[in-house]
């Protein structure tokens, strides 16, 4: 395969990863209030059939609604990669292990997209500074996480192995979307949640039964449409914009950033306090962004030559 320039990020796309990290982390915040009143699944179901109207009112807007229906096999390919199948593996996933060591592990997505692209793109390639900076970064993350949560490693192999497969379906489905980059953001965000509806809704019903479960709090009720609206609706609109401009690997840097996010909001919205191991893990995820970024090395290799 003939290697093209390979892809880089801009200041406007990093600022973009950032404000998706910071709603993906969100919606740890919002799960963690709706889970305690609603399953898992459907949890899942309600996020994506609240963004699927508004994401489709977007393309109204937009005159971007025309055609979408002659994509409805990839639509349900990236569905069912990106949602259904990843959604509920770390669902099931996290009845086993930690949620710090699923986090750890789902960080390792850039690392089977760097191999997949590599493999299957012509300007996604695997080089060395992107290598370093990916290991980096996965060690910043579970260094930020702590110790406790590797010591869970083991200890239930299957769990583990479902959020790995999960991780490396998100890895495969970025690959996969970004072949349909000629789409805009608003459709392929539109579609995918219209076809992961379809996808989730006969296992919801099969399993979860929902009309049988109390009617939830309003809190439980804002937590779910603000996941809806917020962390699923507006993230796809910067994910597939990041994923058609920077690619897959450059856009999965964002599992990096996501328990960052997770852990200031955390600070911010309820009152936890950030340790030592948690600054330092920060830091290596730093020191891995700006690796992979290779801006500052060639800045200080610019001025060594002075």
């Amino acid at each position: 395969m003939r290697q093209g320039p390979v892809l880089t990020m801009s200041p406007g796309d990093w600022l973009m990863l950032v404000a998706l990290s910071t709603l993906w982390g969100a919606s740890y915040y919002f799960a963690k209030v709706a889970v305690a009143e609603v399953p898992p699944m459907t949890i899942s179901l309600v996020r994506v059939a609240v963004a699927a109207p508004i994401m489709l009112a977007l393309c109204w807007r937009a005159g971007e609604l025309a055609g979408m229906t002659r994509h409805w096999v990839p639509f349900l390919v990236m569905g069912f990669l990106s949602n259904a199948a990843a959604f509920a593996l770390i669902s099931w996933s996290q009845r086993h292990i930690g949620s710090g060591l699923a986090a750890i592990l789902n960080a390792t997505t850039p690392l089977f997209a760097i191999v997949l692209a590599h493999l299957t793109t012509r300007d996604d390639r695997i080089t060395p500074a992107r290598t370093v900076g990916l290991l980096l970064g996965l060690v910043g993350v579970a260094v930020m996480i702590g110790p406790a949560a590797l010591g869970g490693i083991g200890g239930h192999i299957a769990g583990e192995i479902a959020c790995l497969l999960a991780a490396f379906l998100y890895a495969v489905g970025a690959i996969y979307a970004r072949r349909y980059k000629h789409l805009s953001p608003n459709q392929m965000g539109g579609g995918q949640a219209v076809a992961a509806i379809a996808l989730m809704l006969p296992p919801v019903l099969l399993f979860d039964q929902p009309w049988t479960l109390p009617l939830p709090s309003w809190p439980t009720v804002a937590a779910l449409v603000a996941l809806g609206a917020f962390s699923t609706a507006l993230a796809y609109v910067l994910y597939f914009r990041v994923l058609a401009r920077a690619g897959a690997t450059n856009t999965l840097l964002v599992t990096f950033l996501i328990p960052v996010s997770a852990m200031l909001l955390g600070t911010v919205l309820m009152d936890e306090r950030l340790a030592a191991h948690q600054i330092a893990g920060m830091l290596g995820i730093a020191a891995g962004l700006a690796a992979i970024d290779g801006r500052l090395w060639k800045m200080f290799m610019r001025w060594r030559k002075r």
